[in-house]
């Protein structure tokens, strides 16, 4: 898939997790074209097209990020932290992904300007419809100003 074409990027380390949502996403039809990335720096380098995204076009933003809190190498919070300072991506929708449900982590979450937060996993297919309406709402409803 080009690059040029993202409209989700999902950041998320397991490859079971990864095959539910690209399974729910091309089940809506909403989005064909999502990228996946496994830890929180791909994510960085995917958006800021650096290191071995550097070759992207600036200008191809993702429409929505769905952001796992709990990864390798940078984690969600400080992917979140980097992506919500920046002029340029601050208005980039991020869906928060945790498996804490601890009232802490949500609040840190909000203040850092996550725009959804999700527990999972919960059950597979309530979950499945979760992702398909925020998917939906992100995508087709909501409208974000340009950088």
């Amino acid at each position: 898939m080009s690059d040029e074409s993202v409209e989700i990027l999902l950041v998320e380390d397991s490859p079971d997790d990864v095959a539910f949502f690209v399974r729910t996403f091309n089940k809506t039809n909403l989005a064909a074209r999502v990228h996946v990335v496994a830890d929180g720096k791909e994510a960085l380098e995917f958006v800021f097209c650096t290191g071995s995204h550097s070759a992207r076009n600036l200008a191809n933003r993702p429409k929505v990020i769905f952001l796992d809190m709990k990864m390798p190498k940078v984690d969600g919070m400080e992917v979140l932290r980097r992506l919500k300072a920046d002029p340029y991506t601050r208005t980039i929708p991020i869906v928060a992904l945790s498996s804490s449900n601890e009232e802490r982590d949500l609040i840190e979450s909000y203040r850092h300007g996550v725009n959804s937060y999700i527990v999972k996993p919960m059950d597979f297919d309530q979950f499945a419809e979760t992702v398909r309406v925020i998917s939906q709402y992100w995508l087709q409803f909501n409208k974000t100003p340009k950088p």
